[in-house]
């Protein structure tokens, strides 16, 4: 795969998850990565989520069972209900689609030892999303579109068109499903691919691929926007916060002073929206000293030349209570716990085996032991998991005794995870506002 090797995405000795919903894209996807793994010295695996959403997911899963089975490509698949939990969310049914089929491939990809996931979004994707960017105002940081690589994630089909795609599939011989719900105009996106794109392709035939030539043009003037902007000075970052000599960064180019607030609070979690971005700027631009910014979990205050970006004031301490079937609120934490059936697949929150359990804090020399992993310090795993350090001392923390069970965003220590079959505590945490979370 030509277009997959030129960006250097996979190396040999990888593992690569290949996300299959059965349709075209996917399936282009899934045969040219099992096309270079010979060659490219990787391994392959697919992975199906069954969203639950229409009739026809039943056999989009059949369909993909029966193709991995019969090239033998080990399958592994989930299953959510999309409706039912976007309704609990607040959140519309796409939105929330993706957050729970992310979440599955991730999931998926750490458990089964997986180094890359890939995605099949093509050109006419890349299009679609730096049009959409286009006409909601979007700046430099939306119109790069699509990136080719985010961590472990990987596009690999960025510049292959639909043309390309589906003529591949057609000399091949590939069988595919087809998706009613991508030819439903209620979705914004569909009227921009079935409606806005045919009529650029009849301005320009080419429209659709020049259009993911500028995307990747305007990628690398992004990336050196973000070296330049790393490099102002004014910023310094550290664990309870950030402070910023005003003076200093107020002397650069208002661009370069945006881009380094929005990887200021990228690197607290905070989503950089133009909002809270504009807010910054005028704190300390305009506003008086002693002038405040909220922010999710954060507080910008402003004192004569200098800013600072620090947790919100301390909450109540808390303490340690007993563990028992229902709802218990701990703190900002909403903690469900039920005794079930450990299902096979698509274990959502924390299973445990049967047993007496306290939610506490974490305390100094907390251990965890996560599956195939080796025993950590709960500090060390928070650290590496990047949890914020100002919701750290208030994760739920679950104990037996002086031993850690499981902590929340983390998992289950390995002594005490439920076998699928068996009996089981099932524990679900959330954030009672998740803004902060």
């Amino acid at each position: 795969m030509a277009e997959l090797f030129s960006y250097h995405l996979i190396a040999p000795g990888d593992r690569v998850l290949c996300a299959v919903s059965g349709g075209a894209d996917s399936m282009y996807l899934l045969c040219r990565l099992l096309d270079g793994a010979s060659r490219g010295g990787y391994q392959v695996g697919a992975a199906h989520f069954h969203h639950g959403i229409r009739e026809a997911s039943d056999g989009e899963e059949d369909f993909v069972r029966a193709w991995c089975e019969r090239h033998q490509v080990p399958l592994h698949v989930g299953h959510g209900d999309v409706p039912a939990a976007a309704a609990q969310r607040g959140q519309g049914v796409e939105e929330t689609a993706r957050a729970l089929r992310y979440a599955f491939l991730y999931d998926t990809a750490r458990r089964e030892g997986y180094t890359l996931i890939a995605t099949g979004h093509h050109a006419g994707d890349q299009a679609e999303t730096v049009l959409m960017h286009l006409i909601r105002g979007s700046g430099l940081q939306g119109l790069r579109g699509i990136q080719p690589r985010q961590g472990m994630l990987i596009r690999p089909m960025l510049e292959v068109t639909r043309d390309q795609v589906e003529d591949y599939l057609r000399r091949r011989h590939v069988p595919h499903v087809e998706d009613e719900s991508n030819a439903d105009p209620a979705y914004t996106r569909n009227r921009m691919r079935h409606q806005v794109l045919p009529l650029l392709g009849e301005l320009n035939p080419q429209a659709v691929h020049h259009i993911a030539q500028a995307a990747a043009k305007l990628r690398e003037d992004a990336q050196l926007l973000d070296t330049l902007a790393q490099a102002v000075p004014g910023v310094t970052e550290g664990p309870e916060g950030v402070a910023v000599d005003i003076s200093q960064l107020l002397s650069q180019p208002r661009p370069l002073v945006m881009r380094r607030l929005a990887q200021a609070l990228t690197g607290l979690h905070i989503h950089p929206s133009q909002v809270y971005l504009d807010g910054l700027y005028g704190l300390m631009a305009q506003a008086q000293s002693g002038a405040r910014l909220d922010l999710p979990g954060y507080v910008a205050r402003k004192s004569w030349n200098q800013m600072k970006i620090t947790p919100v004031g301390e909450a109540p301490p808390l303490c340690s209570v007993p563990l028992w079937d229902g709802d218990t609120l701990w703190g900002e934490w909403r903690v469900e716990c039920r005794t079930a059936v450990c299902p096979q697949e698509n274990r959502e929150g924390l299973w445990l085996v049967p047993g007496d359990y306290v939610l506490r804090p974490r305390e100094v020399g907390d251990t965890l032991q996560l599956p195939k992993r080796p025993t950590k310090t709960v500090k060390k795993l928070m650290i590496e998991k990047k949890i914020p350090s100002h919701l750290r001392p208030r994760l739920p923390v679950v104990a037996q005794g002086e031993r850690v069970a499981a902590v929340a965003l983390l998992g289950v220590d390995q002594a005490f995870l439920a076998q699928p079959g068996q009996p089981a505590r099932s524990i679900n945490v959330t954030k009672e506002n998740e803004d902060h979370a």
